[in-house]
């Protein structure tokens, strides 16, 4: 189909709405790319977030055995329903990818894929709810703004570096597959996009006692960017604050985890972030 007739909208066709953030994928060479990355299986079973006006679910329904549509737009609902009334693999969920339990859809299968061009003002929440689903989640194509990317994949010492990064690197595989261009949406969106393939690994870090304790320390040390990691962790909120001084401190905390007081949060590897949880575990 040519580009052109991605972006001919028909005359029932929903416009997007601002406050969710939708930007339509219509550019077909895009979907083409996304697809090839994807590389649909006939005996698999994939979900999508946020089909939108379906142009990258038409090529799902017709590769992968089995297509799992999750809308929240009651408006767009209605418009896939029709347009995908005679597909037997294809399935339309109405609700909010935020509260969805992804591995009960799957049943009685067990493990999925996740494409997805993710709106931009929920993206990460959304992005972390599936990490939180990762014993039924094997990969994630996702289309993100592209600093979101840039930043999910920066390494220890980049600007930016943050808690993201760190979320990513802890549970997936990150690959940077393409960037995209605001022409390839409606409406065109004021940044660019890139589609990132995400490969999940069950289970928590190496070493880690208890990842709740992990991230709340990772949040306190990127509280304040400018400040040193001891700094923040002594400026910690309350909860975390008491744990740090039950042990000594944050300067007994950070020398017994061999981690120099004067760092700043960006340039800690996510070995040192868990040495320190383990610490106040």
């Amino acid at each position: 189909m040519s580009r052109d007739a991605y972006q001919r909208s028909p005359a029932n066709a929903v416009h997007s709405k601002k406050r969710l953030g939708q930007n339509f994928l219509t550019d077909s060479s895009v979907v083409d790319k996304i697809i090839k990355a994807v590389r649909p299986l006939p005996e698999e079973t994939i979900i999508e977030i946020g089909p939108g006006r379906g142009a990258l679910t038409r090529r799902l329904v017709q590769e992968a055995g089995r297509v799992i549509a999750i809308e929240f737009d009651r408006d767009l609902i209605a418009q896939l329903r029709e347009q995908f009334s005679r597909q037997e693999n294809f399935r339309l969920v109405e609700g909010d990818a935020l509260a969805t339990d992804f591995c009960g859809l799957l049943a009685p299968e067990a493990n999925v894929r996740v494409v997805a061009n993710l709106p931009y003002n929920i993206a990460t929440a959304i992005l972390q709810r599936l990490i939180e689903q990762r014993n039924c989640i094997t990969e994630m194509v996702l289309m993100l703004q592209r600093e979101v990317v840039d930043r999910m994949i920066a390494p220890p010492g980049s600007a930016e570096r943050g808690f993201l990064s760190l979320l990513v690197e802890a549970h997936c595989e990150p690959e940077k597959l393409f960037d995209v261009s605001p022409g390839a949406f409606r409406p065109a969106p004021k940044v660019w996009s890139s589609a990132v393939r995400l490969t999940l690994h069950p289970g928590h870090p190496e070493g880690l006692q208890n990842e709740k304790l992990l991230w709340l320390v990772v949040g306190a040390g990127f509280a304040q960017r400018r400040k040193t990691i001891l700094n923040n962790l002594r400026n910690a909120p309350t909860p975390l604050q008491e744990l740090i001084k039950n042990h000594g401190g944050a300067s007994i905390v950070l020398c017994q985890a061999e981690v120099d007081l004067q760092r700043r949060a960006e340039t800690l590897t996510l070995d040192e972030w868990v040495r320190i949880a383990r610490i106040l575990s």
